[in-house]
């Protein structure tokens, strides 16, 4: 198994996807913590059914290059959401709920109806649990992943204090002086562009999944902030490489068997976690 790992790291295109999909887990899990707490762990879902519908736009008007369309979509859909959210009459639930499966029935009608592939049904299932197209990443799709990437990481370190603050207690933030809508509205297009990015790792309907399930398992373990952050960001990686490793050996669906990675690990953190408070 070992040899045959080594043979497949030898390809270009196996190393692009290790990279890309570490970056990815990485930058979901970092952004996870903070809508768990906030519990908006939902719009991930949400946003993820938008990118389908923007994805379907990009094919009926033959636009190679989906991310041209995916991206601006998404991120006008982030700030509409949370916009919504705010509003006394439409809650946050609610606004998501409205936004995802209207983006969904409209993006498979439009698949449907100015069709452009004989295979319709499997350009669906491809969008929605992912395939192997993490596998054939460009050399654009690659550079693009690593720059979004890095600059989620350092809006995240550089603004740690103020998304912090925002997260635990958003009155106190904006009694201290910090514009909360403002910082709301940057984790809103951030995750946006997590989405996007994350759409060929696991598929739409499986996105949700690479948000919450780290900062849950790393909750089990730990009780502040900082310590949930980096666990979480630690499984995250772990999560996703091993994963994609156990994809390419076993030729399972990639974006499946991160997602059941996850799984295992939010149960072993969770049995975990009640003999580290058993012993206390």
């Amino acid at each position: 198994m070992a040899e045959t790992l080594i043979s497949y790291l030898q390809y270009p295109f196996v190393r692009n996807a290790l990279i890309v999909g570490v970056l990815i887990a990485l930058c979901s899990s970092l952004l996870g913590v903070t809508l768990v707490l906030k519990r908006f762990s939902f719009i991930g879902d949400g946003l993820s059914h938008v990118a389908f519908g923007g994805i379907a736009i990009a094919s009926v008007l033959n636009i190679t290059n989906d991310m041209l369309v995916v991206l601006p979509v998404t991120i006008i859909s982030a700030v509409l959401l949370l916009r919504t959210g705010q509003n006394t009459k439409i809650k946050g639930d609610a606004a998501i709920a409205m936004i995802s499966v209207g983006a969904l029935a409209f993006g498979y009608l439009l698949m449907n109806v100015f069709s452009t592939s004989s295979n319709v049904s499997g350009d669906v299932c491809t969008t929605l649990f992912g395939s192997t197209s993490i596998l054939t990443l460009s050399s654009w799709d690659v550079w693009l992943s690593v720059i979004l990437s890095v600059l989620v990481v350092l809006i995240f370190v550089l603004l740690y204090n103020k998304i912090f603050a925002v997260t635990f207690d958003e009155d106190f933030a904006i009694s201290a002086g910090t514009n909360a809508n403002r910082y709301n509205l940057l984790i809103a297009i951030i995750i946006a562009v997590i989405i996007v990015l994350a759409m060929n790792l696991v598929g739409s309907l499986l996105i949700s999944a690479l948000v919450i399930f780290p900062a849950l398992s790393a909750m089990r373990l730990f009780r502040n902030f900082k310590g949930v952050t980096i666990c979480s960001a630690i499984l995250s990686v772990v999560c996703a490489l091993l994963g994609m490793l156990i994809s390419i050996l076993a030729g399972t669906p990639v974006g499946s068997t991160i997602v059941a990675a996850d799984v295992v690990a939010f149960l072993v953190c969770h049995i975990a976690g009640k003999f580290i408070t058993g012993a206390k």
